[in-house]
């Protein structure tokens, strides 16, 4: 059964060094774990959830930067980390606390920045998470990062160049950067998500 809520939390999300900007804009339960958060990033953004990802946010509490996501005894090298799935979004995100950094995928390091917009009333109707705006498509899954993604456009817009075709074989044969549409995008259950993680 789905928790009761009556507000919304509205961020934008930005694909940091990317330029133009790929961003999304979303609407998601004041209810929210930063795990349910971290589901509804990668859905807006087209990642396939296959790479270990972190938050790292202020600790009202201590104001330290904390890294929140896989905790270090399922997957860890990366140290101690506290399971995304144990925080609630509302604990770290305020009007006062706006900001974070949501990395994903630590070989390629897609790091998303992340902005608390505002927090408004559930509209009646509406069906929430939702993505509300956004520019442009997300890149591949393992391109490089995004300095690998500015050379894949650079290439695969070029004939002439001697990896023209192998560079091809990363992308969609109609992938174009500059599309993105709300429609398309397609929100998964956060506990579905977490129980196919760990079976």
């Amino acid at each position: 059964m789905k928790k009761k809520f009556d507000l919304v939390y509205q961020f934008k999300i930005t694909l940091k060094d990317s330029k133009p900007p790929i961003w999304r804009r979303i609407q998601v339960p004041e209810t929210y774990t930063l795990w349910d958060l971290h589901v509804a990033i990668l859905d807006a953004m087209d990642w396939l959830d296959y790479h270990l990802h972190r938050f790292e946010v202020i600790d009202p509490s201590t104001g330290m930067k904390m890294k929140i996501g896989i905790p270090e005894e399922e997957f860890g090298e990366y140290g101690e980390t506290p399971p995304g799935w144990k925080e609630k979004m509302s604990d770290y995100f305020t009007m006062e606390d706006r900001k974070a950094d949501y990395i994903y995928d630590f070989g390629d390091k897609w790091i998303h920045k992340i902005k608390l917009e505002k927090i408004i009333t559930r509209e009646d109707g509406v069906t929430y998470p939702i993505c509300v705006k956004g520019k442009r498509a997300s890149p591949p899954e393992d391109c490089g990062g995004i300095w690998g993604y500015e050379d894949l456009i650079k290439i695969t817009a070029d004939p002439n160049h001697e990896d023209h075709e192998e560079m091809l074989g990363w992308i969609c044969e109609d992938f174009d950067p500059e599309y993105f549409d709300v429609k398309d995008v397609c929100f998964d259950d956060p506990k579905k998500r977490l129980r196919m993680a760990f079976e």
